[in-house]
């Protein structure tokens, strides 16, 4: 084993975000990176065998994706294809690390977090129309849209997010909170979405102020991470569960409040949402679907972002969640597409990511793994251990895909990787322990007792932390009733529907 070296801190600072003088603070900066389990040691692996659980990891390119009229059996029941760009999003709301390296040893207690720590949207709203007016129309009050998009039947206004063009001939810039809003087609539409969602309720509730419709538009949103998001990729049990027990939470104490943000959470247990993306996805039924990446390193007809999209590329929500009222066709080009499930299996085409998205190593799965180790996380045994669950068995924590065809075949970790008996890579071990589930290719997949306690505790301890937030400043809070679902119900899908009549 390679002895931890000593520990490196990174410079700079960073300007100060709204609302910053809400946040708790361990220190100069907006907020820091922390542990859950402070007591525990890192697992230290050597860097061939993260590399060698990498390739592992990831699938073989499909020559030919599966046909939208035939079964995927890699495909989860449970969760839809809409909810690993919802998790991105939200993701993108909480953390930014730019400055942590895959190349040395990292404290997290010294690594600055450029996001604030809470479910504020400071992605989409940056820091106001006083600071960056840019983001907003000229009364200070609706936000900028993009140009109009077509290809989406019931949504003859969409719209994408709003870009600056300064020279035909190069890259249009999203204007955004967050320039990560714009790494795919799906996340930046998305967040023209609630831009869209914000401008909505500007006009529905007739107000002139504008602290009014974000602190309206926060909650709702708050609202449907905590009732929607939550429960449907850590399931209704542990979901249910940790509500019940609050304002205790067993792990993430309040001392990690506010200024802390887990690396348990942020390196490994958040990172499930890998796992879930498919190759391959259809946009709207009036276009062929578009790969992810393309293997000459091009955007091309991709999802790749960070640039202007094909007019006719506009998003059908109704094909990523369920809109409508009568469930969707199983198979075809109308049906909501599943995302794949959370298992320890990386498609192919995240083995190899182009250089125009992210630098060497270009797998994936490798880059998770070695951040994991760069940041000292202990192994997935000893963190189950803290929480009191039993760890798995070594024979049954196994690699490769949850399917039937999967679940004869998978090797055990430690059978191929003998360093990794008994002290697997946390974020490993988050999805092999999701992949326990599996019973037959159409069970239900979410995150297991430990991912889930970990991802659940941290997005209510945030929200607690927040004193801003509707737990807080408004407990009695309810979506606008107009908004919600025949039966009452806020998620994603109404704050689509709403979003499309703006």
């Amino acid at each position: 084993m390679h002895p931890t070296p000593a520990l490196t801190k990174p410079h700079g600072t960073h300007g100060i975000i709204r609302g910053l003088d809400d946040t708790p603070r361990t220190g100069p900066f907006e907020g820091r990176f922390g542990r859950m389990f402070e007591k525990l040691q890192a697992a230290n692996f050597e860097q061939a065998d993260l590399a060698k659980l990498g390739g592992l990891m990831t699938a073989e390119l499909e020559a030919v994706p599966t046909p939208e009229t035939k079964p995927d059996d890699e495909e989860n029941t449970g969760i839809r294809a809409g909810y690993t760009y919802l998790g991105q999003f939200i993701d993108h709301d909480l953390t930014f690390d730019p400055v942590s390296s895959l190349d040395r040893q990292n404290d997290p207690k010294a690594l600055e977090d450029f996001r604030t720590p809470r479910f504020d949207l400071d992605n989409v709203y940056g820091r106001g129309p006083s600071d960056q007016p840019y983001l907003y129309r000229s009364d200070g009050l609706h936000m900028l849209l993009g140009d109009r998009l077509t290809g989406a039947d019931n949504d003859p206004n969409a719209r994408g997010v709003p870009r600056n063009r300064p020279v035909p001939d190069e890259p249009a810039r999203a204007l955004l909170g967050d320039p990560r809003d714009d790494e795919n087609v799906i996340v930046s539409q998305l967040q023209a979405a609630f831009l869209r969602f914000h401008n909505r309720v500007v006009d529905f509730t007739a107000t002139s102020n504008f602290e009014e419709a974000q602190r309206t538009v926060r909650y709702h949103y708050q609202w449907l991470v905590l009732n929607d998001f939550l429960p449907t990729i850590i399931g209704l049990e542990t979901s249910s569960s940790i509500k019940a027990e609050l304002p205790r939470l067993r792990f993430f104490k309040p001392g990690h409040y506010g200024g802390i943000m887990p690396v348990e959470f942020s390196v490994a247990a958040y990172r499930f949402g890998h796992s879930m993306i498919r190759p391959i996805y259809r946009l709207n039924t009036n276009l062929e679907r578009l790969v992810i990446f393309r293997q000459d390193g091009t955007p091309g007809d991709s999802l790749v972002g960070f640039r202007d999209f094909p007019s006719n590329w506009a998003i059908d929500w109704r094909l990523f969640f369920n809109l409508e009222p009568s469930p969707n066709p199983n198979l075809g080009p109308t049906r909501i597409q599943p995302a794949y499930k959370i298992d320890s299996s990386l498609v192919g085409a995240l083995g190899t990511l182009p250089a125009i998205v992210t630098p060497k190593p270009s797998s994936l799965a490798e880059r998770n793994l070695q951040r994991g180790a760069r940041l000292g996380l202990p192994s997935g045994q000893e963190v189950a251990e803290a929480m009191g669950v039993k760890p798995i068995d070594d024979d049954l924590l196994k690699v490769g895909k949850a399917n039937e065809d999967g679940a004869k075949s998978n090797k055990p970790l430690a059978a191929q990787i003998p360093a990794m008996k008994g002290k697997a890579p946390l974020w490993f071990y988050i999805l092999a322990e999701a992949q326990q589930q599996f019973k037959t290719n159409d069970t239900p997949i979410h995150l297991g007792e430990v991912g889930g306690r970990i991802v659940g505790e941290v997005f209510y301890g945030l929200m607690l932390a927040d004193k801003t937030s509707y737990l807080n400043a408004k407990p009695d809070f309810k979506p606008i009733p107009s908004f919600c679902s025949p039966d009452g119900q806020f998620g994603i899908a109404e704050l689509l529907k709403q979003a499309i009549q703006s």
